[in-house]
């Protein structure tokens, strides 16, 4: 093969046994004799049976023990970032950062909050750190076009996710010195990301393209691209505990798809609400929370259909709708270090929304302008590796 695979599939079930044979007989993008060996360096996962074993209430690692118990909400249009304490939902502190604030990233070794600042349009890209023991921001590194940020399962690099060049830098997790690049001209979009449960590959959204790309992170190589069968703008992933499944949100499908990791064959679909965009697992691990932000379009009005589903990770069923009160765009966050709330930005409401996990009921509370990839810190876990606190 002179590139990478390009897998299509315009039925989730049609030729999957034929695709599953021919890829493990190639072994490009099973990973044939390697699953379950992790990727030298990473902490291996505990429960081989649940990757988010080590995140449960409760769990803290001592790397966060002087952190402040704060909620950083970076709002795209005012170029500013506000701080809440969660104890009594005020706002505490607010500074301005780089141009159009995305997403707050924790770093993998959980000593610094970085603020993606991709200056859309722009080449003024910035990473603004956050001293999470303060709250407060230091100087900005000029960063291209950080989208978003995650880190390898060992430690060893930041990802920065240049979503307008179609690529992944890769760069030294403190400083940001590059040290290597992976274009990935068949992603257009590229966004959001899990890991498997080995930490050999990565799943990346191609948001405007409605698939997927694989990576292996051993070889350095892009292995193949998915097309979800009825999907135009995936958005947010998240592997089952198991590590076999990755959940998909699709902004425009109004819904979540399943595909095996392994393989990389699509095996199923559950509708959720209107515009999915955010994953979040709960605590426990049993339920998936899915934010579904109310307008199928990137840019929505406010007041939308939005609403929380919440699946149930061994049923792959929903269990429960919460509605957003009057309607609302909920979009991205994180679950609260003991798990009873769900925090997320308000994406065109201009607020956040703090959501109570055993009944469903939501708060609003007043942010900047277009709050967007809001993290709640600290998280119980051993390291992040990046987003808004994909923690492990």
């Amino acid at each position: 093969m002179t590139g990478p695979m390009r897998l299509h599939a315009p039925h989730r079930r049609v030729g999957a046994a034929s695709v599953a044979v021919l890829l493990a007989v190639l072994g490009v993008v099973a990973g044939v004799g390697r699953a379950g060996e992790p990727l030298p360096g990473m902490p291996p996962a505990v429960d081989p049976t649940n990757l988010y074993s080590e995140t449960q209430a409760g769990r803290m690692s001592p790397a966060v023990a002087g952190a402040l118990p704060r909620v950083y909400v970076p709002n795209r249009t005012s170029n500013d970032v506000y701080v809440i304490d969660p104890a009594t939902l005020k706002v505490v502190d607010r500074f301005k950062v780089g141009i159009n604030p995305q997403h707050i990233v924790p770093s993998w070794d959980l000593k610094t909050l970085w603020v993606t600042n991709n200056a859309e349009g722009r080449t003024d890209g910035s990473l603004t750190p956050i001293d999470p023991t303060t709250g407060k921001p230091g100087k900005a590194i000029a960063v291209d076009d950080p989208y978003n940020m995650y880190f390898t399962p060992d430690g060893k690099s930041a990802v920065i996710v240049a979503e307008a060049l179609k690529r992944l830098d890769f760069r030294d997790p403190h400083t940001m010195a590059m040290q290597w690049s992976l274009p990935t001209p068949g992603c257009a979009g590229i966004n959001h990301a899990d890991f498997s449960i080995d930490g050999r590959f990565v799943i990346f959204t191609c948001e405007y393209q409605g698939s997927l790309v694989k990576i292996d992170l051993v070889g350095r190589k892009v292995l193949g691209y998915l097309k979800l069968s009825k999907g135009r703008m995936p958005q947010d992933v998240r592997a089952s505990p198991d590590g076999k499944i990755f959940y998909v949100a699709e902004l425009q499908s109004g819904g979540v798809f399943l595909v095996d990791g392994e393989t990389f064959i699509e095996v199923g679909f559950i509708a959720t609400g209107v515009g999915p965009h955010g994953l979040y697992p709960s605590r426990d691990a049993k339920k998936l929370y899915v934010i579904n932000r109310g307008t199928a379009r990137v840019y929505g009005p406010p007041r939308g259909k939005g609403s929380v589903a919440v699946i149930d990770f061994a049923a792959r069923k929903i269990e429960a709708t919460w509605v957003i009160p009057g309607g609302g765009s909920p979009d991205m966050g994180n679950v609260s270090a003991d798990g009873k709330q769900l925090w997320v930005s308000g994406r065109y409401d201009d607020v956040v929304y703090v959501i109570d996990t055993t009944s469903g009921q939501v708060r609003s509370i007043a942010a900047g302008k277009e709050p967007h990839g809001l993290t709640v810190w600290p998280q119980p876990g051993r390291y992040s590796l990046g987003h808004t606190g994909n923690m492990r």
